[in-house]
This record gives C-alpha cells, structure tokens and sequence, in this order.
C-alpha cells in the first residue's frame, strides 16, 4: 500500500495510476489523515434488456384482475 500527500499525488499521478492498475492500493492524504483511495475503473453492469423474456412464459388474464377484499386488506396492513 502506498500513501502520498494531495502535493505528491499531483506531481506523480501518472505513477500512482500505474502502480493502481498494477494492483497496489493508493491512499492520498490530506495531510497526516487518509483522504481517498484511487482505484481502477470498472464499467456498470449492463443493463438488463426489455423483451430480453418474450415468448419464455406467459401471464394468465387472471394476473390484471382486482385482489379479493381479504387479500387487499393484508396488502394494506389490515388484519391478521
């Protein structure tokens, strides 16, 4: 692990950033105390795919129908 000033980070960042993709953690302090740690960049996991499920499984007309009022209420936080 390596720990640099902000003044030394400035003045080595390309170094620093090496020494990251190499695998070595880098802490920049401001001052004495730790203050951030570079680490390499990762992509966002992809987002999933509308339709990515088409034609796999089918809802039933049943699903877009009200809930009974028993049901409902225990949705609602009524009753046991």
């Amino acid at each position: 692990m390596t720990t640099v000033t902000i003044h030394e980070a400035k003045t080595t960042l390309s170094k620093l950033i090496a020494k990251v993709l190499a695998g070595e953690e880098v802490i920049i302090a401001k001052g004495k105390e730790p203050a951030v740690k570079l680490v390499p960049f990762s992509p966002p996991a992809k987002k999933p795919m509308l339709g990515r499920f088409k034609g796999q499984f089918e809802i039933p007309d049943s699903f877009w129908d009200p809930l009974p009022d028993d049901e409902l209420a225990l949705w609602n936080g009524e009753g046991d």
